[in-house]
């Protein structure tokens, strides 16, 4: 089978196709969720969070994200993964925030330090008393969908606040 690639300025040229993957094979490789609801009352659910997280000594997960976000999906598909959910569920409340095209819900962002979101998604990783705990590296997480599943673990995991 041949799959036509339009090479610009009219420019077209055939090549065979590639075989899809197996349908699970790429969701357990890549897994995504789409939990940004642009008409959630974000202050709400961020408030609720930090509140659970203080009675239940956790922290809290911010990511400001969309679901036009391809790495903002790949990482909520990750916490949606068995292992990530037990792990998070013993040290976190995770929220998410949708950000629109960068252009909703920055209210929140700069409510914990972060003055624009350069990058969809920021993930903030909050004290129950809302101290932001990794200012270097929230803004990093745009390329979530192409971290290695063990490294997004880890930072979780074993996560250390950032020293300001």
């Amino acid at each position: 089978m041949l799959k036509q690639i339009f090479l610009g300025a009219g420019l077209a040229c055939a090549v065979p196709a590639l075989a899809a993957p197996d349908a699970d094979e790429a969701a357990a490789e890549h897994p995504e969720a789409k939990p940004y609801k642009k008409d959630a009352n974000a202050s709400e659910n961020v408030d609720a969070a930090l509140a659970r997280a203080a009675v239940e000594d956790k922290r809290v997960i911010l990511v400001m994200g969309a679901n036009w976000c391809h790495d903002s999906r790949g990482l909520a598909g990750w916490f949606e993964q068995p292992r990530f959910a037990t792990m998070l569920k013993t040290k976190y409340q995770v929220v998410y925030v949708d950000v629109g095209y960068r252009d909703r819900n920055i209210d929140i962002a700069q409510r914990f330090g972060i003055d624009a979101i350069k990058g969809t998604p920021t993930v903030l990783v909050l004290s129950p008393r809302g101290a932001l705990l990794n200012p270097k590296s929230a803004p990093t997480w745009r390329n979530a969908a192409s971290r290695d599943e063990a490294d997004i673990y880890t930072y979780f995991d074993q996560f250390m606040p950032e020293l300001q």
